[in-house]
Formats: structure tokens, sequence, C-alpha cells
């Protein structure tokens, strides 16, 4: 079986991320940075979501929820991850950024995966859960409670709190938090 780095390396190859970004960024797609995407939305640092793709551990025939889908790219990565057997459902608060990740994603070719609006004020995708692993490209000022309560017995979330990544597992009744550094995103906002 293949190393998580190798699967993750192998995404990143398979979805290039100017796919994933405005006309007039695609030329800095290369960069290590945010860009901006619109919307007071950013398209992350690759590094960033390189790492968090790694704590996630996603393995082929998962379902992941996506929550803060902006333009698509994690999605896509995450669907490469998943393969034709799993499914991903991205979720995204701004509407014009939903069209603009559908579009982006349907570039990918990966209809096992799909981008929808978030239901305003309910974080995540309780309608459709439990995951086996959730991914969140927004920063949390604290836990939230509604998402660990998506997450499958045995599944996993990375999610940015306060600053500080955290890697959450379900594990029955308890709940295990890791940290693993210092990062920087926008606000969760329901």
């Amino acid at each position: 079986m293949k190393d998580v780095d190798t699967l993750v390396a192998e995404a990143f190859a398979a979805t290039p991320r100017e796919w994933f970004l405005p006309t007039d960024k695609r030329g800095q797609a290369g960069y290590d940075g945010p860009l901006a995407i619109g919307h007071d939305q950013t398209n992350s640092q690759p590094r960033t979501v390189a790492d968090m793709l790694e704590l996630l551990d996603v393995r082929p025939g998962m379902s992941v929820l996506d929550v803060g889908a902006g333009s698509g790219w994690t999605t896509a990565l995450l669907a490469h991850l998943v393969g034709p057997t799993g499914t991903v459902r991205g979720i995204e608060r701004v509407e014009a950024l939903v069209e603009f990740g559908r579009h982006n994603l349907e570039r990918a070719g990966r209809p096992w995966a799909r981008i929808q609006p978030a239901t305003p004020g309910v974080l995540g995708d309780p309608e459709h859960a439990p995951y086996e692993r959730i991914l969140v490209s927004a920063e949390a000022e604290a836990l939230p409670s509604e998402l660990v309560e998506q997450l499958a017995d045995g599944a996993t979330m990375v999610i940015p709190v306060a600053g500080e990544m955290h890697r959450v597992v379900r594990a029955r009744q308890d709940v295990i938090v890791t940290r693993h550094g210092h990062y920087r995103f926008v606000p969760l906002l329901r």
C-alpha cells in the first residue's frame, strides 16, 4: 500500500492548481502561497493543502466532506484520493464560488464529487452525515461540535482552530484532538 505522502503527491500531479484559479491568477499557480479567488476568499497555499491532506489520510472508497470548497481544488484533490468508489461533497457558502467551483470540478472529470451551497446557519452537511473524513478550509474560533458530530466512528477531521491545525479523531464516545502547527485561514462562517 502506498504511503499517504505518495498518494497526496499523485493527487497534486493529477489535479493542476491552475484549473481552479481565476484566469488572471493562473500564471501564479506555482506560487506556494494563497491566491485570491474573489469574494474575500482564497485558493489555499499548496504546502498547507498538502499538510492537511496528509493529516487527513484519505483512502479509496471513503465518504468525505469538504467544508469551504471555494474554487473546487480541494474537492477535486479529495476526489482523486477516494477514487470512483468513494464520494466527496463540497460545501461552499458563497453562491458565486459554488458555480465557479462546480465548473472547475467538471473540468477535472471526477463525477463522484460535487459542490453544493451551504445551508445558511448550518455548519457542514448533517443531512448526509456521517462522514469518514472531513476537511475544513476555514478557521474556527473553537472546535465546532456540530462538525465533530458529523464524523463516523473512527473517522478523522482536519480543521484550523484559533490559528492551529487540529486533527480530530472520533473514537466511539471519545474525541481525540492533536495539534499540528500554526496556520492562517479565512474565518469559518455559518
